[in-house]
């Protein structure tokens, strides 16, 4: 297993980031969160997780090991694989999911694209008490060392994430453009969190 990258960032795209490894770009799959600490010529650690199919060859890449292990949590219940997961992790911390678990609190899990009552019920009984207590692990420091978040142009990532998600592009103009006037940050949108943006257009979708 590929536990971590530690290189050089060549490129960053809408879902994912490639990363120089001793003259090796390897490309990473990762959340809008992740990619928000990332940038391009920069040196950056990312925990990774390969992923095996018959036909393909696929590693995710995670701010932190705490993501990482929740990823791989998350696809030992049936019906959850990786683009779920990683999803799952889009919309929630790993302290929320664990939360949303711990408590049942299933239309908290049905915001995740993918995610309809029954797979959140049948999640909530498959991991409970798996996925640890909320708290005891992760830091909000992502790969680049950067706070979560501080990355800008803020909208067009969110933005992204939410189409890599499913939803139309339309429909994420139209949720960010909800969510703006409450997020705090400078006029070019450089403060802005990511991840807690993207969450919150999340939330716009989902009523």
């Amino acid at each position: 297993m590929i536990a971590h990258l530690d290189g050089t960032v060549s490129g960053v795209a809408p879902d994912g980031a490639v990363i120089d490894v001793g003259g090796v770009g390897l490309l990473v799959q990762c959340t809008p969160g992740t990619l928000a600490g990332l940038r391009t010529g920069e040196r950056a650690r990312v925990a990774t997780s390969l992923v095996v199919r018959e036909d393909s060859l696929t590693l995710y890449g995670f701010g932190t090991e705490d993501e990482r292990n929740t990823f791989e949590l998350l696809q030992t219940a049936s019906g959850v694989g990786p683009r779920l997961a990683l999803a799952m992790l889009a919309v929630f911390t790993p302290d929320a999911l664990r939360r949303a678990v711990a408590t049942e609190d299933l239309t908290a899990l049905t915001t995740v694209p993918g995610i309809g009552r029954k797979g959140a019920q049948r999640i909530v009984l498959e991991l409970a008490g798996r996925l640890g207590p909320a708290g005891e692990a992760g830091s909000g420091v992502l790969a680049g060392g950067a706070p979560n978040g501080a990355a800008a142009p803020w909208r067009e990532q969110v933005r992204a994430g939410l189409v890599s998600l499913g939803w139309q592009a339309r429909e994420a103009e139209q949720a960010i453009a909800a969510v703006e006037p409450e997020l705090s940050g400078a006029p070019d949108g450089q403060a802005v969190d990511v991840s807690v943006a993207l969450r919150a257009a999340l939330r716009v979708l989902g009523r």
